[in-house]
């Protein structure tokens, strides 16, 4: 299911400011990334990097499960090393990437976004991402390959709606393959829920599989996840709830 819009419920209006300049940050960090290859490779989330607390640099050889040999030129990155936990997740590694991923925020983070209020929401979104990094690095300690996105702690706004506006509906498209079906609403319940479902289905098998190029970081997904499950549950009864944001760049149905 792709989501690509949300039901209004009411509320002050108001422009999620916040919302819209986290994805104008990521969008201009990866036009940096095409410029400059090294940032990405020196400023990702280095497993290893962060367990050792030492900055690797150098062409690094890695097989995968197929037998097929792949070589990752790691660059400098920041100092201190863990600093990467923060940079990483304003960082994409392909047009599709940074597009779902900024589709996804732009639909629920204006609601959450209004719920914590502007600096709360900031804060917020920086421990969902900073806790996605460390369950990431935590899954697969040893792992040299670096990891980036913003889907840890858009994972976390995920939560935090879940908590907050369960009811509310969302349009969401349905694909068969490569075949988009006709838009249908659903309760952001089943649409949050299968999502989290298949995140911690792929979760716990990526345990038993030791090949580490398979390119998704399911425990970053779970992490941030439980993350913005957790914080929004206790800060529940403090939170606006009366629901979304609402300007010119926030669908209504």
């Amino acid at each position: 299911m792709i989501p690509i819009g949300d039901e209004d419920t009411g509320g002050q209006p108001g422009i999620p400011y916040v919302n819209l300049a986290i994805i104008a940050i990521n969008v201009v960090v990866f036009l940096y990334q095409l410029l400059d290859p090294n940032f990405t490779n020196g400023y990702s989330t280095v497993p290893a990097e962060i367990t050792s607390g030492k900055d690797i640099i150098g062409p690094l050889v890695i097989t995968g499960s197929d037998g097929t040999q792949y070589q990752i030129d790691e660059a400098a990155g920041p100092n201190p090393i863990w600093l990467t936990l923060f940079t990483s997740m304003f960082m994409h590694g392909g047009w599709l990437h940074i597009g779902g991923n900024m589709l996804f925020l732009f639909i629920f983070g204006d609601n959450i976004e209004k719920a914590y209020g502007h600096v709360k929401y900031v804060v917020f979104y920086l421990i969902c991402g900073i806790i996605a990094g460390l369950a990431h690095v935590l899954s697969q300690p040893d792992s040299i390959i670096p990891s980036l996105g913003a889907s840890g702690a858009i994972s976390g706004v995920m939560a935090g709606y879940l908590v907050l506006f369960p009811t509310n509906r969302v349009k969401v498209l349905l694909a068969l393959g490569v075949v988009l079906l006709r838009p249908i609403m659903v309760p952001a319940v089943v649409m949050i829920g299968i999502w989290a479902l298949l995140q911690f289905v792929n979760g716990l098998g990526a345990i038993a599989v030791t090949d580490q190029t398979s390119g998704v970081a399911y425990w970053a997904h779970i992490g941030g996840f439980v993350a913005g499950l957790v914080i929004t549950f206790l800060a529940r009864p403090f939170l606006d709830r009366t629901g979304a944001a609402v300007s010119r760049f926030s669908p209504r149905y």
